[in-house]
C-alpha cells in the first residue's frame, strides 16, 4: 500500500512539473511576462528531483504504461524549451546581471571538468559542441582552461546570436566560433578532434551516424545522455552501428542531470 502511495505522489509531482513548464512556455509564446526567478526555481527543483536517488526507486517501480510514456516525452521536450528560455534570458540581461548562478548552471559546470574522462583536451585540440545554445558555458570553460580552438553550432539562429553576445562579453580573447550550421556545413569538420553533443539534441544519434564519414579517424565523441530517471531531462542512449562506432568509456555523474558516453571510430 505504501508503495502505491509513493508512486502516486511521484506521478503527481511529474504532472506538477509538466503543468509548470507548459505555463512558462505559453507565457513566452504569447509574449507575456515570464517570471524568470520562478522559472529558474522550477528548473533547479526539477534538477534536484532527477538526481534524488529516492525518486530513482519510484521510477524503477513505475509501470512504463501507455499513460506514462507521453508524459515523459512532454517533460523531456518542455523542460528543454524552458532551459532555452532561461538561457536566452540570462544571455539578454548579461550587461546588468549580478544575480548568482543557478543550481542548473553550476551542475553543468561541474560536469564539464570530467567530460572526456581520461582523454585530455589540449591547446592543440579543436573542439565542437553540437547544440551550443544561447549561453555556451561549455565552450567558454573549455577555451579558457585549455586554450583549445572551440566551435559551436546550433539550429536556432537566435541562440547563435545570443551565444556570440555571451562570448564577446566573457571570452573575446578566446578562440571561439559559433555558427548556425549543420555538421555537414562546417568547413573545419575534418580537423575537429573532440565533439560534444548537448544532451537535449533530439537527433544526436542521427548526427553521430553522419559524422562517421565527415570526421578524421581519431575523433573522440562525448555524448551527453540520460537513461532511467535522467531521461526526463535528456534523450537516452541508443544503439549505434557496431561497424562505425564503439564505446571507449562511460562517465557517470550521480550528482548531475546527465551522464556522458564516449565513442571512437571502429578502424
Amino acid at each position: 500500500m505504501r508503495q502505491v502511495k509513493d508512486i502516486d505522489a511521484f506521478l503527481k509531482k511529474l504532472h506538477y512539473f509538466d503543468k509548470k513548464f507548459k505555463l512558462f512556455i505559453n507565457q513566452n509564446n504569447d509574449h507575456l511576462i515570464v517570471e524568470y526567478p520562478e522559472l529558474c526555481g522550477i528548473i533547479d527543483e526539477y534538477s534536484s528531483f532527477i538526481i534524488n536517488h529516492e525518486n530513482e526507486k519510484q521510477w524503477n517501480n513505475l509501470d512504463q504504461s501507455i499513460e506514462i510514456l507521453p508524459l515523459v516525452e512532454n517533460l523531456r521536450s518542455n523542460s528543454s524549451v524552458c532551459i532555452q528560455i532561461m538561457e536566452k534570458h540570462r544571455a539578454l540581461v548579461l550587461s546588468h546581471e549580478n544575480e548568482g548562478i543557478t543550481d542548473y548552471f553550476r551542475n553543468i559546470e561541474d560536469c564539464i571538468e570530467k567530460e572526456f574522462g581520461g582523454f585530455q583536451i589540449t591547446s592543440q585540440s579543436k573542439v565542437l559542441l553540437v547544440g551550443s545554445g544561447p549561453f555556451p558555458i561549455t565552450l567558454l570553460m573549455i577555451a579558457d582552461r585549455t586554450d583549445a580552438e572551440v566551435f559551436g553550432i546550433d539550429i536556432d539562429n537566435e541562440a547563435v546570436q545570443l551565444g556570440k553576445h555571451v562570448v564577446n562579453k566573457f571570452g573575446s580573447q578566446l578562440s571561439i566560433q559559433i555558427d548556425n550550421k549543420t555538421v555537414r556545413e562546417l568547413p573545419v569538420i575534418k580537423q575537429i578532434t573532440h565533439i560534444i553533443f548537448s544532451s537535449t539534441v533530439s537527433s544526436k544519434y542521427d548526427i553521430l551516424d553522419q559524422l562517421y564519414d565527415l570526421t578524421n579517424k581519431d575523433v573522440l565523441i562525448a555524448m551527453r545522455y540520460g537513461n532511467g530517471l535522467k531521461s526526463l531531462f535528456n534523450y537516452p542512449m541508443q544503439e549505434v552501428d557496431e561497424y562505425k562506432w564503439y564505446i571507449t568509456e562511460k562517465v557517470m555523474h550521480p550528482q548531475s542531470v546527465f551522464d556522458v558516453i564516449l565513442y571512437q571510430k571502429v578502424q
